[in-house]
């Protein structure tokens, strides 16, 4: 499918999904030197899987995880769905992504809990980890990302600093502080890390940024490390044509000049008000006294 098409495939899937998530992913998962397996736990209708699934090569199996419509394993998660996801089902996803691809991914149905009966240890080349929100449950899907991995493997974290999902920027900061993740580049919504040395990475994604006008980047140092951040530009407003400044600005001015004629001439008019106000109510005793002259001329004597 050509990079239109599938642009477009993406904007009819709902999904939170931006634009410079989408070229990252692209980037990483076109990385001639990495081989090995994907997954993704929580898919929710599919969005990222159907750009994931257009980059995994021949050889390579692509894995699904998610709950859908099925119960969750806890009352926390089981109303966390039910807030967030009524709309998710299996039939929906699979639907949206077979509008793009001929086959489906394997699917694993159920909670992320169970993947490493699914996915075996040192397999996956990239992981993208978008199921629960909540602390005790990203924990674990951080240790399942560490698992699956092979060595230079990357994981690509959602939600690592919404204000509506603590619990995953605490799960996935601990594994920073604490489980040897290391950082490579942060955007708005995913955080993209690995377990090894990041810099070699770096290096190569800041030469292919350095290639793309419509991301913007800069590098931050966070200690003894270093972190790229990567947004979208926003397209400028188009310019108005020089012409079409010039015609606006005399229009302006000549309805400009138009109401201040309309104000002079109305405070013409009202002064000219007061004054007939003033003089008929100078002449009203006046005209009163001599109609009683006229009525008492006319009236024959008795």
């Amino acid at each position: 499918m050509s990079v239109p098409d599938l642009n477009a495939a993406l904007e009819r899937i709902p999904g939170w999904f931006w634009p410079a998530d989408q070229r990252l992913f692209e980037w990483f998962l076109s990385d001639d030197a990495a081989r090995g397996d994907v997954l993704e736990l929580g898919t929710y209708l599919g969005k990222s899987a159907v750009l994931i699934g257009g980059h995994v090569r021949q050889g390579e199996t692509f894995t699904v995880c998610d709950l859908f419509e099925s119960d969750a394993p806890d009352a926390d998660n089981d109303a966390e769905t039910s807030r967030s996801y009524s709309a998710l089902t299996r039939r929906q996803f699979e639907q949206n992504y077979l509008s793009v691809h001929t086959t489906l991914p394997e699917i694993v149905h159920g909670p992320t809990s169970v993947i490493l009966d699914h996915v075996e240890a040192d397999t996956c080349r990239f992981v993208h980890v978008d199921a629960s929100h909540l602390y005790t449950h990203v924990k674990a899907d951080v240790e399942a990302a560490r698992t699956v991995l092979r060595a230079g493997g990357v994981v690509a974290f959602d939600d690592y600093r919404s204000e509506h999902t603590p619990g995953v920027a605490l799960a996935v900061w601990e594994a920073v502080a604490g489980l040897g993740l290391q950082p490579i580049c942060v955007s708005s919504q995913k955080l993209y890390g690995m377990w090894g040395d990041p810099v070699p990475v770096q290096r190569r994604l800041l030469d292919w940024l350095g290639e793309r006008p419509e991301l913007w980047h800069t590098t931050d140092v966070l200690g003894d490390r270093r972190l790229v951040r990567v947004n979208h530009r926003k397209k400028p407003k188009p310019a108005v044509p020089v012409s079409d400044v010039d015609r606006l600005t005399t229009e302006l001015r000549r309805t400009t000049a138009e109401l201040k004629k309309v104000t002079a001439d109305s405070q013409n008019a009202v002064q000219a008000l007061r004054k007939a106000t003033r003089e008929v109510s100078l002449l009203g005793p006046v005209a009163h006294r001599a109609a009683g002259w006229i009525r008492r001329r006319s009236t024959p004597g008795k």
